[in-house]
């Protein structure tokens, strides 16, 4: 077969996988509850955030946070201070992009 097939679990508790990491790009998914957060860090690569479920509330550098919904794709640009949190009743899953591949960015 020509096609390499990838998965990711289908679940309702705090996840977060690598799904594919090449040289070309890297895509997580993250599940997070109500009141689950990941931990604050920087983005190492120019980051692509697809909410699938849910809203994301993200807090970038010192900006003000912000709110997104399903069917929204948030770009977040290279060495940007990033806290994502889920304060919503209703589960939040979103797949994390990020392009070129961390790899390569210095």
């Amino acid at each position: 077969m020509i096609e390499k097939k990838y998965s990711y679990k289908l679940t309702d508790a705090k996840t977060i996988e690598r799904i594919i990491s090449d040289e070309n790009l890297d895509i997580n998914h993250m599940v997070l509850p109500k009141g689950e957060s990941l931990p604050e860090h920087f983005s190492n690569s120019n980051v692509y955030l697809i909410i699938a479920n849910g809203r994301l509330t993200i807090k970038l550098n010192e900006q003000k946070e912000a709110t997104y919904e399903r069917g929204d794709i948030i770009n977040v640009p290279f060495k940007i201070r990033m806290l994502i949190y889920n304060e919503h009743e209703e589960l939040l899953e979103f797949f994390v992009v990020k392009s070129p591949s961390p790899k390569k960015m210095k």
